[in-house]
């Protein structure tokens, strides 16, 4: 399985959000606009997913959408609380095994969340060490998901890389 990790964009921060739910925080005009044009470079990358599965917080559906839209592939979009930033790495790689092997799957998301489950898939490292910057998106191609899950990190880029490379 090729499997891409996306951490979501830039959000309004938690201070000027006035204590309301984190999970209704939006992504600033500045972060719907980088990741636009990252999911552009996803697109002069070729890139293009079987599934996109994305945290059902505003600033990750958000992020989700918008490469959904400038890859035309909205349909492919589902939310799952999988992705939500404190649920358990094992569940939602539990859940990505049962899916075919073939599939290019997007998942969308959050730290901790995100590097954890990089850690786990890649049985290397600390989560600390795999910390997703906003915008960032990793390629892995996953071998296995069994007890032992046998992945291999094939590219990580930064949103401004992924910017660069926009048509």
């Amino acid at each position: 399985m090729k499997l891409y990790l996306l951490r979501h964009g830039p959000a309004v921060e938690r201070t000027e959000f006035g204590g309301q739910n984190d999970d209704l925080r939006p992504l600033t005009a500045e972060g719907r606009q980088k990741m636009r044009a990252a999911a552009r470079g996803m697109r002069a990358l070729g890139l293009s997913f079987d599934l996109i599965l994305s945290s059902p917080y505003v600033r990750a559906h958000d992020t989700a959408a918008l490469v959904a839209q400038v890859l035309t592939c909205r349909r492919h979009l589902k939310l799952t609380q999988l992705l939500t930033p404190e649920a358990n790495p094992a569940s939602l790689i539990r859940h990505l095994a049962t899916l075919p092997r073939t599939h290019r799957v997007m998942l969308v998301g959050h730290e901790p969340q995100l590097s954890r489950t990089l850690t786990r898939l890649l049985s290397a490292g600390t989560p600390e060490a795999w910390k997703l910057r906003k915008g960032s998106l990793c390629l892995l191609t996953v071998e296995t998901f069994r007890r032992r899950p046998g992945a291999r990190l094939e590219w990580l880029l930064q949103a401004k890389q992924l910017a660069r490379l926009k048509t």
